[in-house]
């Protein structure tokens, strides 16, 4: 079974074709700036050269009519034909209270999709637009939603209910919804397989952490408990994102700075998180280059491993202990200084990070001594993986 994973964003288009036998990616791609002068197509096969096709694009059918054109080429493609495609699995931001768990496309599920518009303005709409591009091009293949929001879905109340009226909850479905659900799943349950150890048993805490970035808990194999909220602003301190602040921050700043809402929203979303305090950049490689000769930058990070910290720190709470630690996404699987700063201080809890084995890249690992009653990993992330694996569950069981 041959399974085409579509990650659609607003102005972009990435793609996996995986071969589910052996889980073998054999092709993956970018198409960047559709509806823009420029449009591009660069396609990766194990073993060849790039495959880039410069062509305008106006919108994502064309984008997704061109990938599959890509991906059946004579000479640069790796399928005979578009029969080939068993399933195409999509990435989709927000499902609100919709779904807990992936789910084949149908009218119903679109409408609901249109629903979450409100919740997720950025992401959902270009989400829906290559949905609707791929039914228009391969109508008789099967098409799975898989939701960022998904995984945690099995939050109990008492996590993911905010402390305002509980009417707004009623009327707006204003609530805990979490991001990054994808992500947490594979990287926890690849974890239990790393440790040789039946999900079920365990409490994990995963870190995924890039420029967006989030934190959760795992107990049994389902999320209890995450960083991000009703908007992927909440949490820790971010790339440009401010992460969790005092709300009457707000009125403040729309009052003495005189800011509109869009403004304020702009300040929080774009320009602040370790881009705000340090001054330098949104990219750690950049702010990790400038300290510690820059105070600014080294406040920056000293910031963001104090809010992971504390995290990692409530959540052993929430659980009643943990059993695991998993870093993941770039900055949690490449900066090997990252990792360590966060886990220094964590003995307390029988965490205890080897510094030697910390000294990995962007591959698996156990981190920690062989003596830490905690083990800490690091897992790259594979999200395509994932929505490949849950779309072929759904389509094999139709």
């Amino acid at each position: 079974m041959k399974i085409l994973v579509i990650n659609c964003g607003s102005s972009s288009l990435k793609y996996q074709l995986i071969n589910m036998q052996g889980e073998e990616v054999l092709a993956q791609g970018l198409v960047e700036r559709i509806g823009i002068e420029g449009s591009v197509l660069t396609q990766k096969v194990e073993g060849r050269e790039k495959y880039i096709i410069k062509q305008p694009m106006q919108d994502h059918k064309d984008a997704i009519k061109l990938v599959l054109d890509a991906l059946v080429d004579k000479t640069n493609g790796v399928i005979s034909s578009m029969e080939e495609i068993s399933a195409v699995g999509h990435r989709v931001v927000h499902a609100g209270e919709k779904y807990s768990d992936s789910v084949l496309i149908d009218e119903v599920v679109m409408e609901a999709l249109k629903e979450c518009i409100k919740l997720a303005p950025l992401h959902n709409p270009p989400n829906i637009i290559g949905i609707k591009a791929c039914q228009e091009l391969m109508p008789t293949t099967p098409m799975v939603a898989v939701f960022d929001t998904a995984f945690h879905q099995t939050m109990p109340e008492v996590a993911y209910i905010y402390p305002l009226p509980y009417e707004l909850y009623e009327k707006y479905k204003i609530r805990k919804y979490g991001f990054h659900g994808t992500s947490h799943k594979y990287v926890s349950q690849k974890a239990a397989e790393m440790l040789n150890k039946d999900i079920a048993d365990l409490k994990i805490i995963t870190c995924h952490l890039g420029n967006g970035a989030s934190i959760a808990a795992i107990e049994g194999g389902k999320s209890i408990e995450t960083s991000m909220g009703f908007t992927p602003l909440e949490g820790i301190a971010m790339g440009t994102r401010s992460g969790s602040i005092d709300p009457a921050i707000i009125t403040f700043l729309m009052k003495e700075e005189n800011l509109n809402i869009d403004q304020v929203n702009d300040l929080l979303n774009k320009k602040s998180g370790v881009y705000g305090i340090s001054g330098v950049s949104s990219d750690f490689r950049d702010i990790e280059g400038a300290a510690p000769e820059n105070k600014r930058a080294q406040l920056a990070l000293d910031v963001f491993h104090y809010k992971v910290k504390k995290f990692i720190g409530s959540y052993s709470a929430a659980m009643g202990g943990v059993d695991c630690i998993v870093f993941t996404a770039g900055l949690g699987e490449n900066s090997a200084l990252t990792r360590a700063e966060i886990c220094k201080g964590l003995e307390y809890l029988g965490a205890k990070l080897d510094e030697n084995k910390n000294n990995v890249r962007g591959k698996a690992a156990v981190l920690s001594t062989d003596d830490s009653k905690v083990k800490i990993l690091v897992i790259p992330t594979n999200e395509e993986l994932m929505i490949a694996r849950d779309t072929k569950h759904i389509v094999e069981n139709l």
